[in-house]
C-alpha cells in the first residue's frame, strides 16, 4: 500500500484528475440507484400503510390503463361486497373527476361585469366518496375546519335521490390558496369551465360551503384535489340518480390483508362486471416502472464507468512507463512477478476509493438537490416521501462498483509491469 500512496503523491495532479474521472462516473451510477431506490421504497410505504388492500375497477381494467370507465351502482357495492366477503372490513366507493371553480371574488366581478384580465375560474381534480366508508383507509389530514358533518351520503337517501344536498365541500391547501377561500367561504362548482359570460357559468354552477381544509392525498397527486359526498359530485357531473350511480373505484380494506389474493378470487367470482386488483399487483407493477428505469440508468452509468475504467488505464500504464526502472529494481532484489503485480493493482484500487471518497458526496449532494426540486413539482406527496433512498445496497453497489473499476483498470499496466524485461531495464540509461 506504500509504494501505490507514494506513486499517488509524486503524481497529484494526474492522480487527482484520475480519482475526480473516476468519482463522477461512480458518483453518477450511486446517483441513478438511489433514485430507484427511493421511488420504490417510498411507493412500497405509502400502499403498506395506505389501508386499501385490494381496489375494485371495472371489468377488464388494468393497472396501466389509462382511462377508468364508470362501474354502476356504486352505494350498493358498498354493502353488497362485505356481504359477500366477511373479510371485507370496509368497502368505498370514490368517484374521481375534474370540476371547475370560481370563488366569490370572480361571482362578484362577473356580477358587476368588471372582471379583471387574467382572472377566470380555476380546474381542479374532485373525489366524491362516502365519508363513513373510509374507516381503516388512510385518508387526507384536515388542518382546519370539522369536515363534514354527515357520516353517510344524506342526497343519496337510500337510493331515491331526494335527500337534501349537503353542499359540504372539503378542499386540499393547494386549491384553497388558489381560490383564496377559508373554512366557511364559498365556492361554486362546474363540470364544464367558462367559455362565454361568466354570469351564465357562475348561474348552472352549485355552491358549496367550505367546511374543511386538507392536506395533500398522495393517492391521487394534484396539488389541487377538492372532497365531495358521492351523491353530490354524481349531480355535478351529470349522475345522481339511481341509474347513473357510479363511481370510477372502490376501494376496500380487509380484515386479515394475508388473505388478499383469496379474496381476490372470491370477490371477481361474485362480481364478474368488476376487476380485482392486489396490493402485490400494483407494487409489482411500481416495480417494473422502477425497473425499467434502472435498466435505462444503468446503460448511461456503464458508458461512464467505461470511460472512467479506460482513462484509469491509461494513467497506470504511463505510471508503469514511469516507472519501469524502479519495478525492474523490485524484480531484481526479490519481488515475483505476482508482488509486482499486486503493487499496480493497489494503485488502482487506492485512485478508485478515492475517486468513490470524491463521488459519494457528490452524489448525495445532487440527490439532495434533485429530491427537493421533485417535491416541489409534484403535488400531492405525502410528508416524508422521498425521490432518493441512500440504503445499504446502494452504497455497497457503489463500493463494488469502485472495485470493479479498480481491479479491471489495472489488469492490463499490472500485465506490462509483470512483463517488463528486468536487464534491459536495469542497463538503460
Amino acid at each position: 500500500m506504500y509504494y501505490a500512496l507514494d506513486a499517488i503523491r509524486r503524481r497529484p495532479g494526474r492522480s487527482a484528475l484520475t480519482s475526480l474521472g473516476i468519482g463522477l462516473a461512480v458518483g453518477l451510477v450511486v446517483l441513478l440507484l438511489a433514485i430507484s431506490a427511493g421511488i420504490q421504497t417510498s411507493a412500497t410505504e405509502l400502499a403498506s400503510s395506505s389501508g386499501v388492500d385490494l381496489i375494485a375497477a371495472s371489468a377488464n381494467t388494468t393497472i396501466t390503463t389509462g382511462s377508468v370507465p364508470p362501474i354502476p351502482h356504486a352505494h350498493t357495492l358498498a354493502t353488497s361486497i362485505p356481504a359477500a366477503d366477511p373479510n371485507v372490513a370496509v368497502a368505498s366507493p370514490w368517484l374521481v373527476s375534474e370540476l371547475v371553480f370560481g370563488n366569490a371574488s370572480l361571482w362578484a366581478a362577473a356580477n358587476a361585469s368588471e372582471v379583471p384580465s387574467g382572472w377566470s375560474p380555476t380546474g381542479a381534480d374532485a373525489v366524491g366518496w362516502i365519508p363513513s366508508d373510509n374507516t381503516g383507509i388512510q385518508v387526507p389530514t384536515i388542518y382546519n375546519g370539522t369536515g363534514f358533518t354527515y357520516p353517510g351520503d344524506p342526497h343519496y337517501a337510500n337510493g331515491t335521490y331526494t335527500g337534501p344536498f349537503t353542499h359540504e365541500i372539503v378542499l386540499d391547501q393547494g386549491l384553497a390558496a388558489v381560490l383564496g377561500v377559508t373554512v366557511g367561504g364559498l365556492v361554486w362548482v362546474n363540470s364544464y369551465q367558462a367559455t362565454g359570460a361568466l354570469g351564465a357559468w357562475y348561474a348552472a354552477a352549485t355552491p358549496f360551503r367550505v367546511v374543511g381544509i386538507s392536506g395533500p392525498f398522495w393517492l391521487i397527486p394534484s396539488a389541487l384535489l377538492s372532497f365531495l359526498y358521492l351523491s353530490e359530485l354524481q349531480s355535478v357531473v351529470g349522475g345522481g340518480t339511481p341509474s347513473t350511480d357510479y363511481a370510477s373505484l372502490v376501494l376496500i380494506h380487509l380484515t386479515d390483508p394475508t388473505t388478499a389474493a383469496n379474496d381476490q378470487v372470491i370477490l371477481e367470482t361474485a362480481f364478474p362486471s368488476l376487476t380485482i386488483i392486489t396490493l402485490s399487483e400494483i407494487l409489482g407493477e411500481v416495480q417494473q416502472v422502477v425497473n425499467i428505469y434502472r435498466t435505462f440508468g444503468v446503460l448511461i452509468g456503464a458508458i461512464g464507468l467505461v470511460v472512467a475504467a479506460l482513462f484509469a488505464t491509461t494513467v497506470l500504464l504511463m505510471s508503469v512507463d514511469d516507472r519501469s526502472r524502479e519495478i525492474a529494481l523490485l524484480r531484481a532484489v526479490g519481488y515475483s512477478r505476482a508482488g509486482v503485480g499486486s503493487l499496480i493493482a493497489q494503485e488502482g484500487l487506492v485512485l478508485s476509493f478515492l475517486g468513490f471518497a470524491i463521488g459519494l458526496p457528490i452524489a448525495y449532494v445532487g440527490a439532495y438537490a434533485l429530491n427537493r426540486f421533485l417535491l416541489d413539482l409534484v403535488g400531492g406527496l405525502p410528508v416524508g416521501f422521498s425521490f432518493v433512498s441512500f440504503d445499504a445496497s446502494v452504497l455497497l453497489s457503489g463500493i463494488a462498483l469502485v472495485l470493479a473499476i479498480g481491479l479491471l483498470a489495472s489488469a492490463l499496466p499490472a500485465a506490462r509491469a509483470m512483463s517488463l524485461p528486468v536487464a534491459e531495464e536495469l542497463r538503460a540509461p
